[in-house]
């Protein structure tokens, strides 16, 4: 049986995340756990987040979470990033005056700013609802994916990658930002997919079904 741990330290949608794999997978063990030895057991990690990057590190950090991705990543097993999980793999954020983050990927997480517009009308900061992605990279996960469908966003930090090589997909809310990353056997996303309806759980399943290679 497979078996997937998403990591918990606290600041996760745990409950929603892990009922979604169970819907696109019966069967699947969902393991939603801290335990270093559990997660280092499962044949796929999930790292997720919500809330203030500051709390969502220091949670990381107290619970030794950032050794578990580094170890998780550097073992080679499916890896995925979700919201703050993927914010979280930068080298920094913008959020609470600066916070340092855990640097598997080159590049910062900025603020959208106050005075965000599109064609001279003002857009509303979070960047919350629905919005198309386009795919930059033909990625497993992709698969049975429409280029330019839409998935579902809440945040207003955004991630900006250094090497434009790893970007899988972007989208556009005021300017075009990351909300995919790449890299050998990690996969990122800014956006919910156990949120994003038929497209969201499509990445699920694709997730599931991977065997981290590109």
């Amino acid at each position: 049986m497979s078996s997937v741990a998403v990591i918990d330290y606290g600041m996760g949608n745990l409950h929603s995340v892990s009922k979604a794999l169970e819907f696109v997978e019966p069967g699947v063990e969902v393991r939603v756990t801290s335990d270093p030895a559990l997660v280092a057991s499962a044949d796929r990690v999930i790292l997720p987040g919500v809330g203030a990057m500051r709390d969502c590190m220091a949670e990381m950090l107290k619970a030794g979470v950032d050794k578990e991705v580094t170890d998780a990543i550097n073992s080679g097993k499916p890896f995925l990033g979700i919201c703050v999980g993927m914010q979280a793999l930068l080298e920094s954020s913008e959020e609470n005056s600066g916070v340092d983050c855990l640097s598997h990927f080159k590049g910062q997480v900025k603020y959208f700013g106050d005075d965000l517009q599109e064609d001279g009308e003002r857009l509303k900061v979070p960047h919350m609802g629905w919005n198309e992605v386009a795919q930059m990279t033909d990625h497993p996960l992709w698969n049975e994916i429409e280029d330019g469908s839409r998935f579902y966003f809440v945040h207003s930090y955004y991630v900006e990658a250094e090497d434009r090589d790893l970007v899988s997909g972007v989208c556009r809310y005021g300017n075009q930002f990351d909300v995919a990353l790449a890299r050998e056997n990690v996969f990122a996303v800014q956006f919910h997919p156990e949120k994003s309806s038929k497209a969201g759980l499509q990445l699920l399943k694709n997730f599931l079904n991977w065997d981290g290679k590109i």
